[in-house]
C-alpha cells in the first residue's frame, strides 16, 4: 500500500506546467479533496485540506511532502505529489464550489490510477 501522501496528489496537475503571473483567482480559498483509487494497489482513498492561493496549489496540513500545481483562469487544475522516489500528477477543473478530476501514481507497490473530487470550504 502507498503512503497517504501519495494520493493526495491526485488533487491536482503536472510539475512542467505553469501558469504564469497568477494573481488572486476565483479558486483561492481552502478545499477538501477526496482522493479515490480505482485501479492498483495503492490505498483506496483519503481526504485532504489543500489551500489555493494566487492561483497556487499547497497542502493545508501537517505532512512532509511536497504539493505543486496551480488552477488556471478557466479552472483547470494540474498538481503534483511526490515524497521520496514516489510521485503522483493529477488533472481536473474546478468550478465555484466543487471540482473533479483524475490522479496517475507510482510508488513502491506500483502504478496506480483513479479519481478525485473537491468541494470548497
Amino acid at each position: 500500500m502507498t503512503r497517504p501522501w501519495l494520493l493526495a496528489l491526485a488533487v491536482m496537475a503536472s510539475p512542467a506546467l505553469a501558469f504564469p503571473g497568477l494573481a488572486a483567482t476565483p479558486f483561492d480559498g481552502r478545499w477538501s479533496v477526496s482522493i479515490v483509487t480505482e485501479k492498483g494497489d495503492c490505498d483506496r482513498g483519503y481526504r485532504y485540506e489543500v489551500r489555493v492561493e494566487n492561483g497556487r496549489l499547497s497542502y493545508d496540513g501537517e505532512g512532509d511532502f511536497s504539493i505543486s500545481g496551480a488552477v488556471a483562469a478557466d479552472g483547470a487544475v494540474r498538481v503534483a505529489v511526490s515524497k521520496g522516489g514516489q510521485s503522483a500528477s493529477g488533472v481536473g477543473r474546478l468550478s465555484a464550489r466543487s471540482g473533479s478530476g483524475t490522479w496517475r501514481g507510482r510508488s513502491s507497490a506500483g502504478e496506480c490510477a483513479g479519481r478525485w473530487d473537491a468541494e470548497r470550504r
